[in-house]
């Protein structure tokens, strides 16, 4: 393993985690509807769990209504009492073979909330950017010891990777900034 290989990986699963974040900040609700919403909220299918999106058409109707059409009509039931059971505190109402979920409007508490939560993920996900350092750092310490690479190339490479860990942690204060300002704009 190269110096060169050390820093590809380490900003490979740096940015794995970037993706992971952006995921994870996109479910949670500002209080507008989309679909994405929805994505993490489990249905029984035939005796397995599989997300809304696997066994429905989600859709947006307007900023506070979400649209869900099952793909079979005995899912209606069974994708509105997932919707219902689910963290979100959801109130979905059964039109026929269609099922409307409208979005409530957030408190100012429940805005509060949930900026602890964005900020919390925010976190969690700069502790995994740091562990991702440190075992770069740690790999570039093993190839020093295994005399592949010189002390230089070492320090050269720490550099580097800090410098990857600096961009990766203001790219994530970024994303929770944005994500806490959008979650107290009423």
């Amino acid at each position: 393993m190269s110096t060169s290989e050390v820093r590809k990986s380490a900003e490979d699963r740096m940015a794995k985690s970037l993706d992971t974040l952006k995921t994870n900040l996109a479910k949670i609700r500002t209080g507008r509807a989309h679909a994405g919403i929805l994505d993490h909220v489990q249905v029984e299918y035939y005796g397995s769990p599989v997300p809304v999106g696997q066994v429905a058409n989600v859709n947006v109707i307007d900023a506070r209504t979400l649209s869900v059409q099952p793909y079979e009509k005995p899912m209606v039931a069974l994708i509105e009492k997932a919707i219902r059971d689910s963290d979100l505190g959801l109130n979905p109402v059964s039109m026929g073979d269609n099922i409307r979920v409208p979005m409530p409007a957030l408190t100012e508490e429940r805005r509060r909330d949930l900026t602890k939560v964005v900020r919390s993920e925010g976190e969690d996900t700069k502790v995994a950017v740091r562990n991702v350092r440190r075992d770069a750092n740690d790999g570039l310490k093993k190839l020093v010891k295994d005399k592949e690479i010189s002390e230089d190339d070492e320090r050269r490479t720490q550099d580097d990777v800090q410098k990857l860990t600096d961009k990766f942690v203001g790219e994530i204060d970024k994303l929770v900034a944005q994500k806490e300002a959008e979650i107290m704009t009423v």
